[in-house]
């Protein structure tokens, strides 16, 4: 059976997409290369992933060997495995559709080339990561992800809410880093080896690693006390958006715990520790997306949402069912942003669901997409969110972790649903309030293409990864009644509930306007800060502008001005007697010196 195909087509992928970064900027004056690099990269990608599901096939790894040193080998290592081949396609499925997504929502901006090389380099840095068969070089990967979401998220660097916003990504992935750090520097000093399989070969166990790994992953997947930058990041074009909540950085974390579950599996104080991190993340910002009017902070939240889902999963001892999860929420989500970018751009960049409604007549295929992309991430029966969603449920019901994990999953999927039915009625079927002049159309062919294409993988991905591959074979086979219908129970019980509150009152009351807050953003990041700079600032008023520059400038001119005045003052210029005062000194010093002798 040839395994060597699927390394050699993996690195041709990799290598298309080079090949646009480097061509020269008077040459390439369209998108359209790069986005044809990312679409047959894709197609290639295709062709490991049919065999890997054809064939069972071990790990194909070909090392680099970088810098050799008497305790360890540091190697490059680019490792094919059941992972990194079904998410390559998966990822560059996803950006092809938003870079097409991209050159329609873009046209008029002179600087769209580079932007489309900054979401390929984006993209190449999380198949560095991906692929990665040693420490070094998803570390590479990883801090390359970082650095292009900081660049993608302050693309309109003009405007002051990017800015800060781009701050606060850099700075909550430094946590993520040090993280990974520890990690490194734990492996070099005990194991003497960077090489990921012998890393998980040996299983070990230290408790300052798997801290390390859990930090790592909390600050890279935006889980509970370090997502405050997720939602920030809707400063940046939605197509960056779209990319980097779908199959790019914030999976990154999730994926790292995947690739390094055997060091995890073997604790169950760190698998605890991942399913209630990953419990109150997916339900604090579910109750959070409640409370949103701005469409890209809704469906942000729900990506929070679902990375604390997928951190459930790795709790419960299932990484297998992660990566599931990843690859339909990848989908789903990036057509959940394509969609609204295409309603943001109708409605005059309006992002307030407030404003919207009765859409559906003005914009049917933007409309239908949105509708099936909320569907899915509410686990809608047979629709690709289901199938992940679904088998995570009923595993986390068949485990006996602890109840706060799946108290707090329940009630999140119950919110996911409703979120997503006030979405969808704000937008799609409420009465129209947006401006009666306004023009509308779905006529381009980039702006739709992508919406449906997908909207099919939405749709059928679900089946397929079900039917070609065993992530679900080690769920259990029997469970009550009860059980096999919770997940579609506390989705409908999220529907009625959303039905039936619309109807109350808008004023916001205490509740909505505490969830609203963020995770009490102005708290931890406004009032938090605007305490410690008055302190510090009079502090330094009355030490340096009070004290000490008063003590050094006029304080100390005016006592040394005294002094030196009294001394001045005591000389009265009398030469005569002073000299005769000085002469009788000198006569009695004399006498006294010649009696001695």
């Amino acid at each position: 059976m040839p395994i060597y195909p699927q390394l050699t087509m993996t690195l041709t992928a990799i290598f298309i997409l080079l090949i646009p970064l480097f061509q020269s900027p008077k040459k390439n004056t369209t998108p359209l290369p790069m986005k044809s690099a990312v679409k047959l990269a894709f197609l290639i990608s295709t062709i490991p992933l049919m065999l890997s599901l054809k064939h069972t096939t071990p790990t194909i790894s070909m090392n680099l060997n970088i810098m050799s040193t008497n305790t360890m080998d540091i190697t490059s290592t680019i490792t094919m495995t059941t992972q990194s081949t079904l998410f390559l396609p998966v990822a560059l499925f996803v950006t092809w559709s938003i870079m097409e997504f991209s050159t329609w929502y873009m046209p008029q901006n002179p600087t769209t080339i580079t932007f489309m090389k900054y979401l390929t380099t984006f993209l190449i840095a999380m198949l560095i990561l991906v692929s990665a068969g040693s420490m070094i070089q998803l570390f590479i990967g990883w801090e390359g992800v970082g650095i292009m979401s900081f660049l993608l998220i302050n693309w309109w660097f003009s405007r002051m809410n990017a800015n800060s916003a781009a701050m606060q990504a850099i700075i909550y992935n430094r946590i993520g880093d040090v993280g990974l750090l520890l990690v490194l520097s734990i492996l070099a000093t005990t194991q003497s080896s960077w090489n990921m399989e012998q890393i998980t070969a040996l299983q070990t166990k230290n408790n300052l690693l798997i801290a390390g790994l859990i930090m790592a992953a909390m600050g890279k997947s935006a889980q509970f006390f370090m997502h405050m930058w997720l939602p920030a990041a809707m400063e940046g074009p939605t197509p960056v958006s779209a990319l980097l909540h779908s199959s790019t950085m914030v999976v990154a974390g999730i994926y790292l715990l995947i690739q390094l579950h055997p060091i995890l599996e073997s604790s169950s104080t760190a698998l605890s520790t991942c399913s209630c991190i990953g419990a109150t993340t997916s339900l604090y910002a579910a109750a959070c997306a409640l409370a949103q009017n701005d469409i890209k902070k809704i469906i942000a939240f729900s990506t929070t949402s679902q990375l604390g889902l997928m951190m459930v999963t790795i709790g419960i001892n299932l990484p297998q069912l992660a990566l599931l999860h990843i690859s339909t929420h990848a989908m789903f989500k990036a057509l959940l942003f394509i969609s609204s970018g295409s309603i943001i751009h109708n409605t005059q960049n309006d992002q307030d669901i407030r404003k919207m409604g009765n859409l559906k007549t003005l914009l049917p295929v933007t409309t239908t997409c949105m509708t099936i992309g909320s569907l899915a991430l509410m686990g809608t029966p047979f629709l690709s969110g289901f199938y992940s969603k679904d088998a995570i449920i009923e595993a986390l019901l068949d485990s006996h972790l602890n109840a706060w994990t799946l108290l707090s999953t329940m009630i999140a999927t119950t919110m996911t649903s409703a979120y997503s039915l006030r979405m969808m009625f704000y937008t799609l079927i409420d009465s129209p309030r947006q401006t009666p002049a306004l023009t509308t159309n779905e006529t381009h062919k980039n702006q739709t293409n992508p919406m449906l294409r997908l909207t099919l993988a939405t749709i059928f991905l679900g089946t397929f990864l079900l039917a070609t591959t065993t992530m679900t074979k080690t769920l259990p086979t029997t469970l009550p009644m009860t059980a096999k219908l919770a997940p579609l129970t506390a989705m409908m019980t999220g529907i009625y509930l959303a039905w039936e509150l619309k109807n109350m009152p808008n004023k916001p009351n205490k509740p909505q306007s505490t969830l609203n807050q963020l995770m009490y953003y102005h708290i931890l990041h406004r009032n938090t800060s605007k305490t410690a700079l008055t302190m510090s600032q009079l502090i330094a008023t009355q030490l340096t502008d009070l004290f000490w520059l008063e003590k050094i400038g006029p304080k100390t001119l005016e006592t040394t001005t005294t002094y030196i005045s009294k001394i001045s003052s005591q000389q009265k210029g009398l030469m005569k007697n002073y000299m005769t005062a000085t002469l009788i000194t000198i006569i009695l010093a004399l006498m006294l010196t010649h009696n001695s002798l």
